[in-house]
């Protein structure tokens, strides 16, 4: 469960009946720890949207990588846009919005978390192509398919947010007013299928499949780079390996405790749950915050281009600034290629 948790279960629940159930002590660490997605909501603003600004002054859109890190940063900000409404929430223990943003907000939080995780996974698969295939699938790393892709992953991140859409509602209880995903009865609508049905999406389709993904891919470009002489194979084997730990430790902890938190349990499981759950969620933020600079920042050609915006708004600063040539025509990314400088 995204928000605080109220221990209310409705009457028309199909879930067995449990008493309320105190949330005080995960509910007080869970807004001391919201703190932390202001400062996440404006790293990543600016971060993201210097990203962006780069791509357009200086490489445009004309390569397969740009375009799915144009579409991953897309979707990193529209994640983050809702950590401020999350962060208010957590910290009066009462939603203020109404109950038409209680939807708004969390389907945005949705589709945001989905389609970052399959962008980034993406990212991957497009490094592995570079690293592995890198003559044989110049034709398949094409910018029509890069496209297409994206669009894929729009459309599967957009069918996964209807279940939270139908599901979150706002509702009373002692005085307060909560913003929740809970299953009273929707005409038309089985809703006992729905939460089965978004149990198994949550494993198979947002853990399990980018999860195989991943290691395929990390495990072939690593074998590559070990076999492969050249001369900066260490540094982005390092870059690889990095990023795909930070990965399993950020995601995997925290899709493991959501999905225990499905099955109805007893208080003192619920409450541990709810600790565990304010840790590991502020992990998985950390990662989709902080993921976009893996595959920017780290790189030589990158820093090269945020040198020249420097120097474009602060001329002053050509003293202090050395730029090495580069190709306008394209951008390197962590990893898209083992012989870039770094």
């Amino acid at each position: 469960m995204l928000s605080t948790t109220s221990g209310y279960v409705p009457e028309n629940t199909t879930d067995p009946w449990f008493e309320p159930c105190s949330r005080d002590g995960d509910n007080s660490l869970g807004a001391h720890l919201s703190f932390l997605y202001y400062f996440m909501f404006v790293f990543s603003v600016v971060t993201n949207v210097l990203v962006l600004v780069i791509i357009h002054w200086f490489d445009k859109m004309n390569t397969v990588v740009n375009i799915m890190l144009m579409n991953l940063v897309v979707s990193s900000l529209i994640f983050m846009s809702s950590l401020p409404f999350l962060g208010i929430y957590m910290q009066v223990s009462n939603w203020i919005f109404g109950s038409v943003m209680c939807k708004v907000i969390f389907s945005v939080y949705y589709l945001g978390f989905y389609s970052s995780v399959f962008f980034l996974t993406l990212l991957t698969f497009d490094r592995y192509l570079a690293i592995v295939y890198l003559m044989p699938a110049i034709h398949i790393r094409s910018r029509h398919n890069a496209i297409i892709a994206c669009t894929v992953v729009w459309v599967i991140s957009g069918l996964a947010c209807i279940r939270p859409m139908l599901l979150h509602n706002t509702h009373m209880f002692l005085g307060t007013e909560y913003c929740e995903m809970y299953f009273r009865d929707l005409p038309n609508i089985d809703v006992k299928m729905l939460k089965k049905s978004g149990f198994y999406i949550q494993l198979f389709v947002f853990l399990i499949l980018p999860l195989a993904v991943n290691i395929f891919c990390y495990i072939r470009i690593a074998i590559t780079a070990i076999s492969t002489n050249v001369a900066s194979k260490n540094k982005a084997f390092r870059v690889i390996f990095f990023i795909v730990v930070l990965f399993f430790i950020s995601w995997i902890p925290f899709n493991i405790v959501e999905l225990l938190n499905e099955e109805p349990k007893d208080c003192k499981e619920e409450q541990r749950l709810g600790y565990a759950l304010h840790v590991t969620r502020n992990m998985a933020y950390f990662y989709f915050c902080v993921s976009p600079i893996f595959y920017t920042f780290v790189g030589k050609r990158f820093q090269d281009y945020f040198k020249q915006l420097l120097l474009k708004c602060f001329p002053s600063l050509r003293k202090h600034i050395s730029i090495n040539a580069v190709n306008k025509t394209t951008m390197f990314t962590a990893g898209t290629e083992l012989s870039v400088r770094y």
